[in-house]
């Protein structure tokens, strides 16, 4: 099944140059295997403690994404661990806590900024009037790469209007040349609506559903 959905996948976006991460949150071992064997190597969980047991059982070449919202306690336990991009930073305050856990490993994490592009209240990133001022407080920090912008599109919508507003300020960042900040990736796009962001010229994709089915929760 996956080997397939992956085919399908590529298939459908062969006219497109992007990363694609594969969203293996609640997913076996055997299942991200499985997709590791048909050439996937950047991988992304939503919680810490299961990043970190995936990271200490599953091939050292794999590039783990930190995707799910952080919290600032949370930060000590995941930098002990190889983590190739923290996705979800949402404020001034997660990034500092990630800098001063970074200066005590003598290490340089790298992050995007998460945006709250569609003004969700229900939904974690900084909203689209703050983003420039953050960006340049973040900016400021020694021990972190800001290496572009997540975001996560509104769920049953057509998040085409989303995807194009933050695709024009990651364009607009860029061209501002701020300090210690790359805009390298947006990340946009998921399982239901990965191609328009693609068609918005997202070049990262985060997929789960349609690469692994449904979520599989544990039972309590």
């Amino acid at each position: 099944m996956i080997t397939d959905n992956l085919c399908k996948i590529k298939k459908e976006t062969e006219n497109y140059k992007y990363t694609l991460v594969a969203v293996s949150k609640t997913k076996s071992n055997k299942m991200i295997m499985e997709a590791y064997n048909e050439g996937i190597r950047d991988f992304g969980e939503n919680r810490v403690n299961e990043l970190i047991e995936k990271i200490e059982t599953l091939p050292k070449d794999i590039r783990w994404h930190m995707i799910g919202h952080l919290q600032t306690n949370k930060v000590k336990q995941l930098l002990k661990h190889n983590v190739y991009l923290i996705q979800s930073v949402d404020s001034y305050k997660l990034a500092k806590e990630i800098d001063k856990e970074s200066k005590k490993l003598n290490k340089i994490t790298n992050i995007l900024i998460e945006v709250n592009i569609s003004n969700e209240e229900s939904k974690y990133g900084i909203k689209e009037e703050n983003l420039i001022n953050t960006l340049i407080d973040i900016s400021s920090l020694t021990n972190i790469k800001i290496l572009g912008l997540m975001t996560v599109g509104v769920n049953n919508y057509s998040n085409k209007e989303y995807f194009t507003k933050l695709r024009k300020l990651f364009l607009d960042i860029d061209k501002i040349n701020i300090n210690n900040v790359s805009m390298k990736y947006l990340s946009m796009g998921m399982s239901n609506d990965y191609l328009t962001a693609l068609e918005c010229e997202s070049n990262m994709i985060r997929i789960g559903t349609k690469i692994f089915g449904e979520r599989e929760y544990k039972k309590e």
